[in-house]
């Protein structure tokens, strides 16, 4: 498995090798040794999700209080999607920027999302599967959202695909207002937070 920082602090690209042959394909999309190289301590899952999403489905841009935070690691074992991750952590270096990945079932990448970062992404084929581990269970009283079609942000989403969105997140606040608000992380808790991870591990 090779993997790679993308252009936010904290969150990583895997790519796994396949292994098809006439029986299918066989892949790990997880790997502990390569993911500890890359973030510096293990993943912690707490809590799986999946959901399944028609064509032009957009869900996020969502976060969780930090500490402790919710850390994901998705990716797509049916359909395509575009990932999107947002640097929200107020005093980061690369506040306010994004990246996005594309994720399928061709070739099993996944993206790893640190806590205080904004994740989202648009189904790109109709019944598109996504599969999350998260390093916390859900907090319905620490998750927050930051609107999908924020202008000043301008996220990737295909010209060709009409947008859906659901109530709750074409509510959500745009990052200035979220700003305002102060609902969003702070830089130097989200490092404390991934020290106090590295450390542990040591």
């Amino acid at each position: 498995m090779d993997f790679r920082p993308l252009k936010v602090a904290d969150t990583f690209e895997f790519v796994p090798r396949l292994f098809p042959d006439e029986r299918g394909l066989f892949v790990a999309p997880l790997q502990e040794e390569v993911f500890v190289r890359a973030t510096g301590h293990p993943m912690r899952v707490a809590q799986t999700n999946h959901s399944v999403s028609r064509a032009g489905t957009i869900r996020g841009v969502h976060f969780a209080d930090t500490p402790p935070g919710q850390a994901k690691y998705v990716y797509c074992p049916s359909g395509a999607l575009l990932d999107v991750v947002v640097d929200l952590r107020v005093g980061s270096p690369t506040f306010g920027e994004w990246d996005a990945v594309r994720l399928d079932s061709a070739g099993f990448r996944s993206v790893y999302v640190a806590e205080g970062i904004g994740h989202s992404f648009i189904a790109l084929e109709d019944d598109t599967a996504m599969a999350y581990l998260c390093s916390e269970p859900y907090n319905p009283g620490g998750e927050h959202g930051i609107s999908p079609l924020d202008p000043a942000l301008d996220l990737p989403w295909p010209a060709g695909l009409t947008p859906i969105v659901s109530e709750k997140d074409s509510a959500a606040p745009t990052l200035a207002e979220a700003l305002d608000q102060g609902l969003l992380p702070r830089y130097e808790d989200c490092v404390a937070h991934y020290e106090k991870l590295r450390s542990a591990h040591r």
